[in-house]
């Protein structure tokens, strides 16, 4: 396996990962309760796996982002990019970056990345060909990296888009990339997924783990939510430096800030007033925020009474959204993993959510059953396979399903979507 073919940055992250590490990161808000709840993980336990779970467009990836460009020692690997969603990829990479660690714990500094890693691959008889099939080779790394640690040090891998892995790359009966059932003192992995079944996690271990699911956060959410469009509002008293340039805003996001602000004071509509409007409509979801506010200083409206771009909800949503949305689609609909009945539970779906309402839940899997004559138990394998694109709740015993997104149902309902 060639290794050397990947190069880090001054940092030690793949410069293939570089990029969305400071786009994720751009514009970011609190999320402190997020944080704190990862920071007691690593103080309480000596290792283990800390999972932040939420729906499509919740902000794992940017919480995530931040925390790597906040603790730069961290080895990141996202599994949502293309072509880095298997096994042998991210043992390759992640590997790579653990040589390098190991390296810099034993030796003084090198003259260069590339020269140190010449050097280590020596030592350690370089990473064997048969190093991505199994975990064998990644849990020798993390051993050895845990024996050289001091004690106030530690060990974390962040690993962006579990739900993105392909499990076809590898053994059904293994680990997801082929994480470890055990860890070594001193060893996390801190990682993001959206909704699952935990019996179909793909992940057996056996030491500390603790999941967060951004959904038990409403009011914190909302804060951040709020907080994130006030950003948007604020303006700079000092043109910020580009990101290429080592500074933390871009000079595109300075222009939306610009012209948002404009276009509220052309049309007269209060700020307040907007930021409370956006967040009730955002229903704690950031893709919806960033997206719908970035396009807005674009759009010409007819009524500016009612300041909410209603197009948006139909046929005229921000390009970047809409796109989004059809990956959706695409996951849910697709011919080869697609059953006779899911067509026909997700026009139900559709057809059952009120307008934007969080509370107007859809169908259980019994009543989907009887509507669309077919039996409960392949409904409910339908709604498992979509746990990702659907909110739950339980109410009188029974779940309730509805989609994730009154945006995302309202773009459905616009699309042929035919048994």
């Amino acid at each position: 396996m060639n290794s050397s073919r990947i190069t880090t940055n001054p940092r030690g992250h793949p410069t293939e990962f570089e990029q969305i590490i400071q786009e994720k990161s751009q514009n970011f808000v609190d999320r402190k309760f997020v944080f704190t709840a990862i920071n007691n993980f690593l103080h309480r336990h000596r290792h283990g796996y800390f999972t932040i779970i939420g729906a499509p467009g919740s902000g794992k990836s940017a919480i995530l982002a931040k925390y790597v460009t906040n603790n730069p020692q961290v080895i990141y690997y996202n599994a949502e990019l293309e072509g880095k969603n298997r096994a042998d990829e991210f043992l390759k990479v992640v590997c790579t970056q653990l040589i390098d660690w190991l390296h810099d714990l034993r030796t003084p500094p090198q003259p260069s990345p590339q020269a140190r890693r010449e050097q280590d691959f020596s030592q350690l008889g370089g990473v064997p060909d048969n190093a991505t099939e199994g975990s064998w080779f990644l849990s020798l790394l993390l051993q050895q990296i845990s024996d050289e640690l001091e004690p106030h040090q530690k060990l974390i891998i962040a690993i962006d888009g579990l739900n993105c892995i392909d499990r076809n790359s590898q053994p059904p009966s293994t680990n997801l990339f082929y994480l470890p059932r055990y860890l070594p003192d001193k060893v996390y992995f801190l990682l993001t997924r959206r909704p699952f079944l935990r019996e179909k996690s793909g992940l057996l271990i056996e030491t500390p783990s603790q999941s967060l699911d951004l959904e038990d956060y409403p009011e914190e959410n909302r804060r951040d939510i709020q907080a994130y469009i006030q950003n948007y509002l604020t303006p700079e008293e000092i043109p910020p430096t580009p990101l290429e340039k080592g500074g933390d805003i871009s000079p595109l996001l300075m222009g939306v800030r610009g012209n948002l602000k404009s276009w509220l004071s052309n049309h007269q509509i209060n700020e307040q007033e907007f930021c409370d409007r956006i967040t009730t409509l955002s229903e704690n979801n950031f893709m919806y925020v960033s997206q719908i506010v970035g396009a807005i200083p674009s759009v010409s409206f007819a009524n500016t009474e009612n300041f909410y771009p209603e197009p948006f909800e139909y046929n005229q949503l921000p390009s970047g959204l809409e796109a989004y949305y059809q990956q959706h689609l695409h996951k849910m609909i697709l011919p080869e993993l697609g059953t006779d009945h899911s067509t026909d539970v997700l026009n139900v779906l559709i057809q059952q959510q009120k307008a934007i309402s969080v509370d107007a839940l859809a169908q259980t899997a019994a009543g989907i059953a009887n509507i669309i004559n077919t039996d409960e138990y392949e409904v409910e394998e339908v709604l498992e396979s979509w746990l990702e694109f659907l909110h739950q709740e339980k109410i009188d015993g029974e779940i309730h399903y509805s989609l994730y997104h009154s945006s995302f149902r309202h773009w459905l309902s616009t699309q042929e979507i035919q048994s």
